[in-house]
């Protein structure tokens, strides 16, 4: 079925899968005892934890909002939402480069599992982001939309 026929477009619809993976997986990862019901977390470490998840959250519904506010969405609304929907993944990859960072507590190995989500999805973000950039640029005959 082509995206025409789908009557969605597919990147809009690629980039939104995303986001609303993040919104909840950000609470699937942090909402648990590993995390923010952990008793051996200082309450500082679990504010972060909530940043985390409150940061993750608003990020996928900016992203949808970006996508979806307007009928026809803008480039420039494109642009941001492939942004937001990609800033929280760029972040969990580097935040193992901090000093004294882990990407697993022990006995747990630092195995950067999380590499098992983050790359699919800011695969299917940029994909999603050039579908939609070629499907707007061909509905407005080649031309540039603002």
């Amino acid at each position: 079925m082509s995206e025409k026929s789908a009557g969605l477009p597919l990147g809009r619809v690629m980039m939104s899968t995303a986001a609303a993976g993040l919104a909840v997986g950000v609470f699937a990862a942090d909402f648990n005892k590993t995390h923010i019901y952990n008793p051996e977390w200082t309450p500082h470490a679990k504010i972060h934890t909530g940043q985390t998840m409150s940061m993750g959250l608003g990020l996928a519904l900016a992203t949808l909002y970006g996508l979806w506010a307007r009928p026809r969405a803008s480039r420039i609304a494109l642009d941001g939402a492939a942004v937001t929907g990609s800033i929280y993944h760029l972040g969990q990859l580097t935040a193992g480069l901090y000093p004294g960072t882990a990407t697993a507590d022990p006995p747990r190995k630092d195995n950067w599992s999380q590499l098992l989500t983050t790359v699919p999805v800011l695969v299917l973000t940029g994909v999603g982001y050039l579908l939609e950039r070629r499907r707007m640029t061909n509905a407005d005959g080649g031309g540039r939309r603002a």
